[in-house]
């Protein structure tokens, strides 16, 4: 299949999908894309609750593209980039509607990113993470913020020093990054479908209050992932990030 974001309505609850064939990776034009659909969904009268989700029964998301990272060549659009992250991220935290994350299978880098910034996430027992920005020179910058609002900056350092090993899912679970865990993505989506059903016959203006009331003191976001980006759109260019990002698109 060919890369896509695709958005659809059920039962009130806002559908957010998408899909790379590269273990979900993640390039900026499809950064771009959750952004604007989370934005869109975050303004639609119809929708009451947000899924994000991605396709496949594998990888829930493995983070930046490798091939977008290396072709990058100079400062702004290395900034450029890791701005789309922070665009997601921020687009999540300023929706004024709750984000349910549905994480079926292993995510890495930007996908736990992405994990952290859902108001509520579910996972499998396959839904390991790993922060594995060290190890290729950059570090988990942008998605930095998110994850250590879940689960504190005590596990955010085990993540991000310890960059090539996973932590399993039940890890997760414990630091709170995951809301409940389980043995298969059928039990997953049941447990989501009962979810979302009950969030829309909620009342949208108390989930509003209470959403905005569980992000106090992010405010400043919109300027600290800026900032952020900055940084890992600088790294990004050193001759050691280059070299580890074609060691392992080689394998090696």
């Amino acid at each position: 299949m060919e890369a896509f974001v695709q958005s659809t309505i059920d039962r009130q609850v806002g559908i957010i999908e998408f899909y790379h064939p590269q273990s979900n990776s993640l390039p900026g034009q499809q950064l771009r894309e959750l952004t604007a659909a989370i934005e869109a969904f975050g303004k639609t009268p119809e929708v009451r609750v947000i899924l994000l989700k991605s396709a496949g029964n594998r990888a829930f998301c493995a983070g930046a593209s490798f091939d977008e990272l290396i072709s990058i060549k100079d400062r702004e659009t290395g900034r450029a980039f890791f701005s789309g992250f922070a665009s997601v991220i921020n687009a999540i935290r300023k929706a004024p509607k709750f984000v349910i994350v549905r994480v079926q299978g292993k995510a890495v880098g930007g996908g736990v990113g992405l994990a952290a910034a859902g108001d509520y996430t579910i996972g499998t027992a396959h839904a390991a993470i790993k922060l594995s920005e060290l190890a290729i020179g950059i570090g988990p910058f942008v998605v930095g913020p998110a994850v250590i609002r879940k689960i504190g900056v005590s596990a955010f350092s085990q993540l991000s020093i310890h960059a090539t090993e996973f932590q399993g899912a039940e890890w997760a679970r414990e630091k709170g990054l995951y809301a409940s865990v389980h043995e298969s993505t059928d039990d997953m989506d049941a447990a989501i479908e009962a979810l979302t059903q009950q969030l829309v016959l909620s009342s949208p203006d108390a989930m509003k209050a209470l959403k905005k009331a569980a992000w106090v003191g992010t405010e400043d976001w919109d300027e600290l992932l800026a900032a952020r980006a900055e940084i890992s759109g600088e790294l990004v260019l050193s001759s050691f990030t280059r070299e580890a990002i074609n060691r392992f698109k080689s394998g090696s």
